[in-house]
Parts: structure tokens; C-alpha cells; sequence
């Protein structure tokens, strides 16, 4: 299945091939500013009000978000008169996964996928295996989809049907 870079944002892409998951507005809003910032890279360092105007976020909850990217190491910060923010590395090496991390924390669809797996069920569970497959391919997505992917440059991504990335047996 392909899809061309006019996609609003990543979320709306993701929706499509995985409808049971659903990111946070604050992983939508750092998708969206590091979007911004990858598009308007060769110009320098964009401020938090100028990414917020441009795309009616609330600047106050975009700073945060851009504060976690920073020390995430996603963005680098400029203080200053002609201060903002920009990527701290080039755009194609930047996945969805890792500001969806960063922002959010890991990405679990169920409580038993987590790092300590705690379920009221786990005794009697027969699907932990099944779900943590479809955890992982969702993760395997996001990371194959990189921000520079995500500009409004005709260029397409490639991305496999649910069906072939989980084979549940």
C-alpha cells in the first residue's frame, strides 16, 4: 500500500493501518513541529511561537514538547535574539518512533506487552504472544517512517498492509 507525503501528519497515516491505535496530541504536535523544522532547516532555528502560530498549537503545551525533544536529543535549542529550534540531526535519520518515545514514553497496546507485564490475567492468557507481535510490527513502522518523509515533497511511502506484518499463528 502506498501513500504520498500530502498526508496531514504521520498519526493520520498510522490510523489507517492500525486503527486500534491512537497517539496522543502531544505525540501529534511533535510530529507536526518536527516536520516544521525539518522543512524550514535550511533557514535556521525556528522558535516555539513561530511553529505554534503556524499550526494553531497552543505554544505553551509545544514548548514543553519541544523541551522534551531537546533532552531527548532530537532538537538542539538556540538562546537568544535569533533563537528557537532546530534537528539535531539530519531529518531522514529521525523515525516517528523516536519522537513518539520521547514524548509519550514506550509504546504498549496492552499492559501485558510492558516491561513488567503485569495483568490480572497473566495466568490464563493465551494471546500475550499474539499481541506483543502486533506491538512490535507497530513499532517496526514507526521506525522505517523517518520525518523527512513526512514533507510535502512528491515523494511516497511504502508501507505493508497489518496482514503481512503480523502472521499470527
Amino acid at each position: 500500500m502506498k501513500y504520498d507525503q500530502n498526508s496531514r501528519n504521520v498519526s493520520d497515516l498510522i490510523r489507517r493501518q492500525f486503527l486500534m491505535l491512537k497517539l496522543t496530541k502531544k505525540a501529534d504536535y511533535g510530529l507536526m513541529a518536527m516536520k516544521h523544522l525539518a522543512e524550514r532547516a535550511p533557514k535556521g532555528s525556528c522558535s516555539a511561537k513561530d511553529v505554534a502560530e503556524a499550526y494553531g498549537i497552543p505554544q505553551e503545551a509545544l514548548a514543553k514538547i519541544l523541551q522534551r525533544l531537546a533532552k531527548a536529543g532530537l532538537l538542539r535549542s538556540q538562546h537568544g535574539t535569533n533563537g528557537g529550534y532546530m534537528l539535531s540531526r539530519d531529518a531522514n535519520t529521525i523515525s516517528a518512533f523516536e519522537v513518539i518515545q520521547a514524548i509519550d514514553g514506550p509504546l504498549f497496546i496492552t499492559s501485558c506487552v510492558t516491561v513488567r507485564g503485569e495483568c490480572d490475567q497473566t495466568d490464563r492468557c493465551t494471546i500475550r504472544e499474539p499481541l506483543r507481535k502486533v506491538n512490535e510490527s507497530i513499532e517496526q513502522v514507526l521506525k522505517r517512517i523517518k520525518i523527512s518523509q513526512m514533507r510535502e515533497e512528491p515523494e511516497t511511502i511504502e508501507i505493508k498492509k497489518p496482514a503481512e506484518l503480523v502472521t499470527i499463528v
